[in-house]
């Protein structure tokens, strides 16, 4: 008889299968945001953005995952609906992070209480004057964390994450992003690289770290290239596509060769359209997502 609890937390991989996920709806979220406050498109439609959200929300669901409500509140948060940036998971539970976009601070409280709620221990948290974003973290495997250091996550904030994944014996390796559109504009480390399993990663291998290329070239991570002409029409938004499974990916729709080379590498894709949410709010299926469970 097996008496193992079964586990409701944990994930040191970035493609396993997504069992559990945070998410926010952009329905309560996105209702009231006025575009040129959160730096948002000419595409950006609030009722659309919803639409278009409960759509992917209902190809996370048709994967298997269980969908975890961040909060339902009026509360004018509309970066809130990438829940992928304020925390990261871990197998031991949860790291709060401090956010370096202003407009997002609230953010990391929403989701201490959502872990709280759901029985997720809180692990630590990244305490000013440090950044880290979700966005700028990867896990090249279950021991390596990568982490870029640009405008949203600062060297105070790496140094910490370092302090609390020591114990789990996880090394934190940091690199330098590019300023790329500027300082409001949003590139993460993630921009740039989408895992699609553990030995396979989406990339924009021009905005890669010199540094994070090579070490994934070591570790035999293959990499496929995405098209790097839908990457600037998207702006960078069709390279992030979220794994529900190795070679399991949900992506934008409208960028058939960045699909096509998936593909050609063995995935299965699923796309829902995405101009007023992901293509104007600069955050792609990855982004809408924090993994609580993956296995």
């Amino acid at each position: 008889m097996n008496l193992q609890p079964k586990r409701e937390f944990g994930s040191q991989s970035m493609a396993a299968p997504l069992r559990r996920v945070l998410m926010r709806s952009a329905e309560s979220a996105m209702r009231h945001a006025k575009a040129a406050e959160w730096h948002y498109g000419h595409s950006f439609d609030p009722v659309r953005a919803a639409e278009q959200h409960a759509d992917f929300a209902d190809l996370v669901a048709a994967c298997g995952a269980k969908i975890e409500w961040l909060t339902d509140a009026d509360d004018g948060l509309a970066d809130s609906v990438f829940t992928h940036d304020p925390s990261l998971m871990t197998d031991r539970g949860a790291i709060i992070l401090s956010m370096g976009k202003a407009l997002r601070l609230a953010e990391p409280a929403l989701h201490e209480l959502a872990y709280r709620r759901m029985g997720v221990p809180i692990l630590g948290r990244i305490e000013p004057p440090g950044t880290v974003e979700g966005g700028d973290c990867v896990w090249v495997d279950a021991t390596t964390l990568a982490i870029g250091r640009g405008v949203r996550t600062n060297e105070a904030g790496i140094r910490q994450m370092e302090a609390l994944l020591a114990p789990l014996g996880v090394d934190v390796l940091g690199y330098d992003l590019p300023l790329w559109h500027g300082e409001e504009a949003c590139l993460h480390l993630m921009s740039v690289i989408s895992p699609l399993a553990d030995d396979l990663a989406l990339v924009h291998s021009p905005l890669l770290p010199a540094a994070f290329y090579l070490l994934l070239r070591a570790r035999g991570i293959k990499l496929v290239e995405g098209d790097a002409q839908e990457f600037r029409d998207s702006f960078g938004l069709s390279l992030n596509v979220l794994p529900t499974a190795p070679r399991d990916v949900i992506a934008v729709a409208g960028f058939p060769k960045t699909t096509a080379a998936m593909e050609a590498a063995g995935c299965r894709v699923l796309t829902f359209e995405a101009d007023a949410l992901c293509i104007a709010c600069e955050g792609g299926p990855t982004c809408l997502t924090r993994p609580v469970l993956r296995s």
